[in-house]
């Protein structure tokens, strides 16, 4: 019961080694085939870190707990008991249920993470060294190792204890505070992106990390705090208040400073966005409403006098939009080569035929037979593009799999199941 554990890059099942499309039968092998991902976070961050690898070919082992399994299984709308988000965010991985609380639960997971490439977790700082699954007791057996950690406030500093998920990160981040109108408490996104932006820094961190591997031999952490994810992209937020003084509030549907941008109402109560900050297109947007007098103005050449009159110049614009109807408008700004349009809601989306021909609304087949329609694989990748086959797998689904990839016998597994170290 103490193999060792296999060579990078010797087994990997058929299931992850890429599917072939209808229209070509022998795709190239996907960029990051070979690499082995062992997951041991749930929920969001750590797991939809983890699923874009494996879109791009690594090997996704997940771990979850025996009887219960990842809490996202029972998130949102479900379908046979099993949440319809699971089939995104697991979509392609192996699951092995093992509780990693016991002692040889734990003792599992250190031999599977010396066959591994990169380690992904997101609990809260401690945890992992409480189980014996800290960086250093993984590195020690294998010194290639990357993990990433993905937690509220990162693995260092005063916070780095407290709970946090994306929602707190968005909070501590900035972003709740500039979301959401003046006469109103702050809003927030409409989706977890406080979890989805660390994961996006955890996939930047390990492949920064296995290139840097690849020169040193060496593994390293990468350290994602979820409030430095969505700090990271509030823009001129901090210079603008060094500097200045300034604390950006609540603005609605503009952004103060950028001019003309934002949402204006048309003759039926609905709403278009016309993105026209640029001074050419601005130009354009004005030859496209008969104001030759805006485009003419000198006060209104450039953004920064257009951002000096931002109200006045928004009211202008609605003041057209509000006299049309909204295909109108869209038709005239098209014509007129002024970025703009309607406001997407997800009928809208499956509906349209760009997203179509992008293909980003693909088709998999769940359990029994039914069609799920879900989000295509981003980015794309002309040569080496990503993939995936069906929806996330059963609670345990792999475990017998997995545990006899590492040189387990059926006799040691029972055993394992018996005392409910393996689901």
């Amino acid at each position: 019961m103490s193999p060792p554990g296999r060579p990078k890059g010797e087994h990997r099942s058929a299931q992850h080694e890429g599917a072939a499309s209808a229209a070509d039968a022998t795709p190239p092998p996907r960029p990051l085939a070979g690499l082995r991902v062992l997951e041991l976070g749930q929920l969001i961050a750590g797991p939809f870190c983890t699923r874009i690898m494996g879109e791009f070919g690594a090997e996704v082992i997940k771990i979850e707990p025996p009887g219960e399994g990842d809490p996202l299984r029972k998130w949102r709308h479900l379908h046979d008991g099993t949440s319809l988000w699971w089939h995104v965010q697991s979509r392609g991985k192996r699951s092995l249920a093992l509780d990693l609380r016991q002692p040889d639960g734990q003792a599992i997971a250190r031999r599977l993470a010396a066959t591994a490439d990169v380690v992904v977790e997101n609990f809260r700082p401690g945890t992992m060294e409480a189980w014996g699954l800290g960086y250093d007791a993984l590195a020690a057996a294998n010194p290639g190792l990357v993990m990433v950690r993905i937690s509220g406030y990162g693995q260092t500093g005063p916070y780095r204890e407290r709970p946090g998920f994306g929602v707190i990160g968005e909070a501590v981040g900035g972003l709740r505070y500039v979301t959401g109108t003046p006469d109103r408490p702050p809003s927030r996104v409409g989706v977890s992106i406080g979890d989805t932006l660390s994961a996006l820094y955890g996939v930047i961190g390990a492949l920064v990390a296995l290139e840097s591997r690849r020169a040193t031999g060496r593994g390293q952490v990468v350290d994602v705090a979820l409030y430095e994810a969505v700090f990271s992209v509030m823009e001129s937020m901090l210079p603008e208040f060094d500097a200045c003084g300034a604390i950006r509030e609540r603005t609605g549907s503009f952004l103060p400073g950028i001019a003309p941008t934002s949402a204006y109402r048309c003759r039926d109560g609905s709403y278009v966005l016309i993105a026209a900050n640029a001074d050419s297109i601005f130009r354009r947007l004005c030859t496209a409403m008969g104001r030759a007098d805006l485009a003419a103005d000198p006060a209104l050449a450039h953004n920064d006098g257009r951002a000096a009159r931002q109200a006045w110049l928004d009211a202008e614009i609605e003041r057209w939009t509000a006299e049309r109807a909204p295909s109108d408008v869209l038709a005239t700004m098209e014509a007129a080569e002024v970025p703009a349009s309607r406001i997407f809601s997800i009928a809208d989306i499956v509906a349209d035929p760009h997203y179509a021909a992008r293909e980003m609304i693909r088709t998999i087949a769940l359990p029994g037979g039914r069609q799920l329609k879900v989000p295509g694989v981003v980015p794309r990748l002309s040569a080496t593009p990503g993939d995936f086959a069906g929806g996330g797998p059963a609670l345990g689904e792999h475990s017998d799999q997995v545990l006899g990839e590492l040189g387990y016998d059926a006799a040691a597994i029972a055993a394992f199941r018996a005392r409910g170290i393996v689901g």
